[in-house]
């Protein structure tokens, strides 16, 4: 190993072990250089059910309860041992309480520990996730439990939507009725007419995560549902029905990460976060610039050269936060290096339009994407004939949202990214019949995994990669 200065290897190695984040801050004053991240593992995790409303439980019962599973799936693992925690929740305004991640880090014992608040509209739950990962990385701790919740039935639909709708730039969007269906909408508009997608391939989405959510019991919309379902129930904002948009929910997701050292001495099944990325946009859609696509290492300049990029049917920011987690990770390809992904699909169209920023299928081949199948458990009868000769995968299929998203599953903001990773996490240790009593949406042999957190209309997306060791 060599850094250009006179230093052994044996000190770094101590450093690292030692994992002193001011220490790191002290060599880089010294030397001029920042030692590595330390590896990062998931060690377990747990999710309350969740449901429209849980009005016997309040936010802290809530986590409790994931919490308390969370430890229950690791013997060896005691409360003592945790460090410190990253806490999210969306808004202050669902519980009434400004100070609530304090309150969860008291009742669940933690005090006097370290925490903090992570907030970042719709991407909080991935935020949170990736700040527990620096939390570990840095050497700061040990071992930092992830804690999302909300409860969003505090209040009534329309006035959680004007909260939600707060996520938006109030001075120039909110004024002018502006509220997330209604940007979705405008956008998958734009999709359609740039790309050709139709409302059929979005309702085939639908049908995919509704089904997928049968077999999973924390869901909290399981159904069989067909295309017709999906188009005749009731119209928000065309083109997309009821059937096309997650529900608000109450709910709660805990994730537990550790250093490689507390790992191997507590979990025999670890799960290693191996790619993080996060990517930004400017909150109004018309403030975006056009300009050259951001790549990605399996894409060419001339894949692309008569796109106007980003518009409004594409999210730049998701673009960036898989470009630096494949970097990260090592992926080339993701149609070939991962085996699974559980990505933010607050709307049917976001999910195809989600497929082309994580490089899935290239921009425009969304709707064929789906078509072809390509997102579909090969187990499960869908009811769904797929198109032939349309987009096809080098390789293999990629599962989309297995657990059944958030379509199905219901989207408690502040836990919505935790709940990613902990589907994450029991598909790579092999473990979805243990916890979900069927191993009908368990991926066979899967080593790697994608989960997306998204906010807004693209402001915030994270991407995170997660590997079998």
């Amino acid at each position: 190993m060599t850094f250009g200065f006179d230093v052994s290897e044996r000190i770094i190695s101590e450093l690292i072990s030692v994992g002193n984040y001011f220490i790191q801050l002290a060599f880089y004053a010294e030397y001029g250089y920042i030692l590595p991240m330390r590896p990062v593992y998931m060690i377990s995790g747990g999710i309350t059910k969740f449901a429209k409303a849980h009005p016997e439980k309040d936010f802290r019962l809530m986590v409790k309860e994931a919490f308390d599973y969370a430890l229950q799936d690791v013997p060896n693992l005691t409360r003592d041992m945790i460090d410190g925690s990253i806490c999210s929740y969306f808004s202050d305004h669902f519980a009434r309480q400004l100070m609530s991640g304090a309150m969860v880090q008291d009742y669940l014992g933690l005090c006097p520990k370290p925490s903090k608040r992570v907030e970042g509209g719709g991407a909080t739950g991935g935020l949170c996730f990736q700040a527990a990962w620096e939390a570990v990385a840095s050497g700061r701790m040990e071992i930092c439990a992830a804690l999302g919740f909300e409860t969003m039935s505090r209040v009534n639909t329309w006035k959680g939507n004007e909260f939600i709708a707060h996520a938006s730039d109030t001075n120039f969007d909110y004024p002018v009725g502006g509220f997330y269906s209604g940007y979705y909408a405008m956008m998958v508009q734009r999709h359609m007419y740039e790309f050709g997608t139709t409302v059929e391939q979005m309702a085939m989405v639908s049908v995919k995560n509704h089904k997928n959510a049968l077999y999973n019991p924390y869901s909290q919309s399981p159904m069989s549902l067909t295309i017709k379902d999906v188009r005749s129930s009731a119209m928000v904002a065309t083109p997309l029905t009821m059937l096309d948009i997650c529900q608000m929910s109450d709910g709660a997701a805990v994730a537990i990460v550790a250093s490689e050292k507390m790992a191997e001495k507590l979990c025999s099944k670890p799960v290693k976060i191996t790619g993080v990325g996060c990517g930004t946009d400017a909150m109004r859609m018309a403030d975006r610039p056009h300009g050259k696509v951001i790549l990605l290492p399996h894409e060419s300049e001339k894949d692309y050269k008569d796109l106007k990029y980003p518009g409004v049917h594409s999210f730049r920011g998701g673009r960036m936060a898989a470009k630096l987690a494949y970097q990260m990770a090592g992926i080339s390809n993701p149609a070939e290096g991962l085996d699974f992904v559980e990505l933010h699909d607050a709307y049917t169209s976001s999910e195809i339009q989600t497929y082309e920023d994580i490089g899935l299928c290239k921009y425009g081949e969304g709707g064929e994407f789906v078509e072809a199948g390509c997102p579909f458990l090969s187990n499960i009868d869908y009811g769904l004939k797929f198109k032939k000769g349309g987009v096809r995968l080098k390789g293999k299929k990629i599962p989309v949202n297995p657990s059944g998203g958030l379509l199905a599953c219901g989207h408690p903001v502040g836990a919505t990214g935790l709940m990613q990773a902990v589907f994450a996490l029991w598909q790579l240790q092999g473990n979805i019949k243990k916890h979900l009593g069927k191993d009908t949406i368990q991926i066979k042999d899967a080593r790697k995994g994608l989960i997306h957190s998204h906010a807004g209309t693209g402001t915030y997306i994270t991407v995170t990669i997660m590997e079998r060791v």
